[in-house]
């Protein structure tokens, strides 16, 4: 599932095509994602302006003229692409409709936003713009990483006592939004934590370095357009490529990077989620 550098490339993405537009048309071509779609959909979204795109952990808000935002989520498989923008960036033609093109919305300026998503784990809403942090999606998030309530002081007490490993206490949005399975993994190897570690039981010093390097990742992944392991498109339809530089997810078997370290990488299974790390390397 894509997680926060992904979504956040999606929302960039976007921004030129859609930020100051008025949806022109809206086409919805079935009656529900992973959930139904609101009630007059399509009609609601015709006509109105996109004021502002903004991300939330793992969601894409589009703020509309009227009081309203467009929630989006990627789900598993969810694509969005855009075709026929004006300034050139993208594809001049719009594509033929393919079998999973559920979502389709005309700009003012010429551009097609289109969403697919063939697994339909995505999901839209609407929602009052002044109360979206109120939304059953939204409402137990932690603060976000790159924000500056994500803080050395706020990392240590949010850990400090649990009993939990720490890379369990890392995914938990309700700590941190929009973190994942990659970046906890990659973070955790840049910090020398193993990812079993108890999260009470690590020092407030080593709690504290986990803030920048977090940081740090999720940055460089996002300068790398995100990772494309299986399904991630950028809206171009390009892929990401910070999967290229992984240290350790997906690496099990190979050589550990640390420059000295003659250990490999090991795979094993924390709440029915993969985990990469180095034996030796962090502890």
């Amino acid at each position: 599932m894509p997680e926060l550098p992904e979504v956040e490339t999606v929302r960039r993405g976007l921004a030129p095509s859609m930020e100051g537009q008025v949806i022109t048309h809206a086409q919805v071509n079935r009656p529900d994602l992973r959930w139904p779609f609101p009630p007059d959909f399509a009609a609601r979204l015709t006509g109105r302006r996109v004021e502002r795109l903004r991300r939330r952990s793992k969601y894409i808000l589009a703020d509309l003229d009227g009081g309203d935002s467009l929630l989006i989520h990627l789900g598993m498989s969810g694509r969005m692409t855009v075709s026929g923008d004006p300034l050139g960036q993208f594809v001049h033609t719009h594509p033929a409709r393919e079998k999973h093109d559920h979502v389709i919305l005309d700009m003012a300026n010429g551009a097609r936003i289109t969403f697919n998503d063939a697994r339909r784990f995505g999901a839209m809403d609407l929602l009052p713009t002044d109360r979206a942090d109120a939304h059953p999606l939204l409402a137990r998030l932690g603060p976000e990483p790159l924000g500056n309530a994500f803080n050395e002081a706020y990392l240590v007490a949010a850990l400090r006592g649990r009993n939990t490993p720490v890379k369990s206490a890392l995914l938990d949005q309700r700590i941190i939004a929009g973190l994942g399975n990659i970046y906890v993994c990659e973070a955790l190897y840049r910090a020398h934590i193993a990812p079993t570690r108890r999260a009470g039981r690590i020092s407030a010093a080593r709690v504290a370095a986990l803030v920048p390097v977090i940081r740090t990742v999720l940055q460089e992944a996002i300068e790398a357009g995100g990772s494309s392991l299986r399904d991630f498109r950028r809206t171009s339809g390009e892929l990401g490529y910070f999967q290229h530089r992984f240290d350790v997810y997906d690496r099990a078997g190979q050589p550990c990077r640390t420059p000295g370290c003659t250990a490999t990488i090991r795979r094993t299974v924390q709440s029915g989620r993969s985990s990469f790390h180095c034996p030796q390397c962090q502890r």
